[in-house]
């Protein structure tokens, strides 16, 4: 593990895998993003299968794992937990790392900061992987109806603490096929969510939800990297917005795992892990 600072703002990085090939060449580097409520341990089930490929780059994003909460003195300031500024702050840390370009994957929340950073620092990025991926809200109604939401999500784990909400967001119909995870991993990933910080939670919500995000549906046809798009087909809304992302792509590719939800490499690594590597073995560095 280790910690860099970008913007007055720490980042938890752990790196592993191939290092002294990806450093001579003879290897990728592959950044890994979590999602909303997650850290880079969230990719645990997969990274072991990943690292024999490629040097593994994995952060928490900012409010999430031991990155940092960044407030002043009046507090939060939801801009710094932008989907926008954290893409910034991932491409930058890549340069410190001297693993540009890099294949970029993304879950859900990370997904959406993996396409930013393929929009704005398309040197960072040789090839994207996203997962149930959103290029955000189209429509103005729709953006303030799901910043209202999230408004709403923010002020229960404010109010009520880690515990309530941790509750009441796996009691969301997105995450029932997590039941049938081994119990094992169900009760990892419960504690998790429960080692997340109110604050960091709220204002990440307020500054990286959906209805904050700058649309990028007018921009996907600018991404010139191979792509991969994985979604779960028990998540119907977002095999549906995945299936969008990959036709405004050039060339994207797209499957839809079945049997599985939101969190494909979480419900189904096996099935994950070998679309993951062929992506990378197809766009060594």
């Amino acid at each position: 593990m280790s910690r860099i600072e970008v913007g007055g703002a720490g980042y938890e990085v752990a790196i592993g895998g191939r290092i002294d090939a990806a450093l001579d060449g003879s290897a990728p580097s592959l950044l890994l993003i979590h999602g909303f409520t997650g850290s880079g341990a969230d990719w645990a089930q997969i990274e072991p299968g990943l690292a024999s490929e490629a040097r593994t780059i994995t952060v928490d994003l900012l409010g999430h794992g031991r990155s940092d909460s960044p407030a002043d003195a009046a507090g939060p300031d939801p801009a710094r937990y932008s989907i926008e500024r954290q893409a910034a702050d991932l491409a930058e840390i890549l340069a410190r790392l001297g693993a540009v370009p890099a294949v970029v994957a993304g879950y859900s929340m990370g997904a959406r900061v993996a396409l930013r950073m393929a929009v704005d620092s398309p040197a960072a990025v040789s090839a994207l992987i996203l997962e149930s991926p959103s290029a955000g809200i189209a429509g103005t109604a729709d953006r303030e109806a799901r910043r209202a939401s999230d408004e709403d999500l923010a002020r229960l784990v404010e109010r009520d603490g880690i515990a309530a909400f941790v509750d009441r967001w796996e009691g969301l119909p997105l995450f029932a096929s997590e039941r049938a995870m081994p119990a094992e991993w169900r009760a990892r990933l419960h504690a998790e969510r429960m080692s997340c910080r109110p604050e960091g939670l709220a204002a990440s919500l307020r500054g990286a939800g959906q209805g904050s995000m700058e649309p990028l549906h007018d921009r996907l046809s600018a991404v010139s990297v191979a792509t991969l798009v994985i979604a779960g087909g028990l998540d119907a809304a977002g095999a549906t917005r995945a299936r969008a992302v990959a036709a405004a792509i050039p060339g994207a590719e797209i499957h839809v795992i079945e049997g599985v939800g939101h969190a494909p490499h979480r419900e189904a690594p096996e099935r994950v892990l070998p679309l993951m590597l062929h992506a990378i073995e197809r766009n060594p560095s």
